[in-house]
């Protein structure tokens, strides 16, 4: 059965109740019941991990039956699975509803198949309605099931030779305000922006991601790895969102951990060598490299060993865009898939880091 107009706007609907949801561990999902002469019964939404799914939130707003013969218009496939909540799939199926239409299938290998289960009980199922503007809302949560963790970005800032610093440790500023102001506008992005415990100590950056005076709505929880302690009154325990602080320099468990806590997206921001290790443990999505027109000379790299000991094993990457930013540049890349699959994967793990372009 072809989705029709009525459905086509519930699914519009639902789409803007599924962005009332929070970003985390589980996806924002929407939902809206129709009768069966297509006016809306009522509407839900997730609220968060732990909390009734889009589906069952709509369901609970009718009298018992009142579902009988409806349509469910869901920005998610139903899931089919048990967690903390039961299968919305099920939950349907008992409500009596005869007609699902949902905008992306389920990515999971427990929770997906809801469709299938729901055809199995003769409800009539139809899939992919506005599935593009789906998925730009849970973008970020299909990518942590994709990889099993947080997307990563890892950013720098450096002089046209390569250096994050003056041969003195002096930082601030390589770039010039218009790339400073971009850098703000992605941290505000991200769900979380990772330093390391020697750019806390070095600049004492508060971590925030501002528009020139003011804080954007969106603020990155800040996470600290590294073993020297971050001082009392240290900038960053001011910031909106508590600190997340990582005794380790094992960054595959500090991602598992961030995973865990429902961040989706991580904005690497100093210094060298914490960077540098992400880049060597092949945990890099995206490399967002600064450039400014000047030239700073000695020995304060803007990247330092990333494993590679000869040009075999460089880390090719692919240019996404380059964008003009004042007198700067930045370019945007991410890993190009490996020519030469026998090339062992670079491993590494970083020391106490020290700051790049100096980080506030």
């Amino acid at each position: 059965m072809a989705v029709n107009e009525t459905e086509r706007r519930a699914m519009t609907r639902a789409l803007d109740l599924a962005a009332l949801g929070p970003r985390g561990v589980n996806p924002q999902v929407g939902a809206v019941i129709l009768s069966p002469d297509g006016s809306v019964l009522s509407e839900g939404w997730h609220q968060g991990a732990g909390t009734p799914h889009a589906e069952v939130d709509a369901l609970s707003k009718l009298a018992p039956g009142a579902a009988r013969g409806a349509t469910a218009v869901v920005t998610l496939e139903p899931c089919n699975h048990t967690g903390r909540t039961g299968p919305c799939a099920l939950a349907l199926i008992e409500a009596g509803v005869a007609r699902v239409v949902y905008a992306l299938d389920d990515p999971g290998e427990v929770s997906g198949g809801g469709a299938e289960r729901l055809r199995a009980a003769g409800v009539s199922v139809d899939s992919g309605e506005q599935a593009e503007t789906a998925h730009a809302i849970i973008d970020g949560w299909l990518t942590a099931q994709h990889l099993g963790r947080p997307h990563v970005t890892v950013k720098w800032a450096q002089s046209l030779d390569g250096r994050a610093a003056a041969s003195d440790g002096t930082s601030q500023w390589i770039t010039g305000p218009v790339a400073r102001a971009d850098v703000h506008r992605r941290r505000s992005l991200a769900d979380a922006i990772v330093v390391g415990t020697g750019t806390v100590r070095a600049d004492d950056p508060s971590l925030t991601a501002r528009d020139g005076e003011t804080l954007y709505a969106h603020q990155p929880v800040p996470v600290v790895i590294g073993a020297r302690p971050t001082p009392d009154d240290a900038a960053i325990r001011r910031h909106p969102h508590p600190p997340i602080f990582h005794d380790t320099h094992d960054l595959s468990a500090v991602l598992a951990d961030l995973h865990e806590r429902g961040i989706q997206s991580v904005f690497v921001e100093g210094g060298p060598t914490l960077a540098s290790a992400f880049v060597a443990a092949g945990l890099a999505d995206r490399v967002l490299v600064y450039l400014a027109p000047v030239l700073l000379g000695g020995d304060r790299l803007a990247l330092t060993d990333i494993g590679v000991a000869s040009i075999g094993g460089a880390h090719r990457l692919t240019i996404d865009e380059w964008v003009p930013l004042g007198n700067d540049l930045l370019a945007v890349a991410h890993p190009a898939p490996d020519a030469d699959p026998s090339t062992p994967a670079p491993t590494g793990s970083p020391t106490e880091p020290r700051t790049e372009e100096g980080v506030a």
